[in-house]
């Protein structure tokens, strides 16, 4: 039916190990770190120590700044936790949204449309150092001369790539040549660099969908589709709970409770939602924040029945 993966941070060696073997354990589909330099720790550092304590569980970043990081470092980082894990890392890329963490390497966060050219280019790059090409770039947007990753060189024939994003023109890439679209919800950044508006309503969605649609036209099989989901919560009255998020996104406890951003409801109920947003909208996968382990780990065999968490990247969709 889905596959459900982690979005969680280290705060310690013993707690982050403990966390990466429950998760595998209860039969999640990846532990992935977010990557906010200055702000989080270091993904790749914190996915080699789980791999570590773990055998079979997906690991990945969730999603690396391509602003700020320099395709042949994060390609050396993606293929060695690729080698250390035995062939379990996956790569997620976004546009960057965070002045901050710009600045701290030296650089004005771009308009948006910077900010997109910035991160096809650094995707368009990464992927091709992976494979094993040269790479000679100069642009406005991104400069590199006969990059090549010679060594190491990563387990996987093709690292899984996952792109974050709510921008048309980065849905449109990702339909064309992602493995997976992370359909992260977000709208406008707000003044604080970090938070976000949001766009859940139905109408917002299905344009986001039309964008990755459109892209992946042609293609054999489109790539999946994954909702970051912010909110979990088990509870007999859903609309109540609802209602909170409601007050701080500014739609209805209805519209939150139809989006795919959030699960809140009886075990029944959320099983439904499950199901019901991949009949409407062909969302097979989810991430959840590292808080909702210990609610959904009871349910993931109803959730992931009819499907599979050893995860269809693998087969490439």
């Amino acid at each position: 039916m889905a596959i459900f993966s982690v979005q969680a941070r280290p705060t310690g060696g013993a707690s982050w190990g403990e966390l990466a073997r429950t998760v595998e354990a209860a039969g999640f589909d990846a532990l992935l770190a977010a990557d906010h330099p200055g702000f989080g720790p270091a993904p790749f550092v914190a996915l080699a120590a789980a791999a570590a304590v773990t055998g079979t569980l997906g690991l990945g970043s969730y999603v690396s700044n391509a602003g700020v990081r320099e395709p042949m470092l994060l390609a050396a980082d993606v293929a060695t936790l690729d080698v250390v894990s035995g062939g379990r890392a996956r790569l997620g890329l976004g546009a960057g949204h965070t002045p901050g963490e710009w600045r701290a390497v030296g650089r004005e966060r771009p308009d948006v449309a910077g900010r997109v050219r910035r991160c096809l280019a650094v995707a368009g790059a990464v992927r091709a150092l992976l494979a094993g090409d040269e790479v000679t770039v100069d642009t406005p947007e991104l400069a590199a001369y006969a990059a090549r990753l010679d060594d190491p060189r990563p387990v996987q024939d093709r690292i899984p790539l996952t792109l974050g994003t709510a921008n048309s023109t980065l849905l449109r890439w990702a339909g064309a040549h992602a493995d997976v679209v992370g359909l992260t919800g977000f709208g406008r950044t707000l003044a604080d660099g970090h938070a976000h508006e949001v766009r859940w309503r139905a109408d917002q969605l299905e344009a986001q969908l039309a964008h990755v649609a459109a892209g992946a036209a042609g293609r054999d099989a489109p790539p999946a589709l994954e909702a970051l989901v912010q909110h979990v919560a088990i509870t007999d009255d859903a609309e109540a709970v609802a209602a909170g998020t409601a007050a701080e996104t500014g739609l209805t406890p209805a519209e939150v409770l139809a989006t795919p951003f959030v699960l809140i409801g009886t075990t029944d109920e959320i099983v439904a939602a499950v199901a019901g947003h991949r009949r409407r909208w062909g969302v097979t996968r989810f991430v959840v924040r590292a808080g909702a382990v210990d609610a959904l780990a009871p349910l993931l065999p109803r959730l992931t029945e009819n499907g599979s968490t050893s995860s269809a990247l693998e087969t490439g969709h």
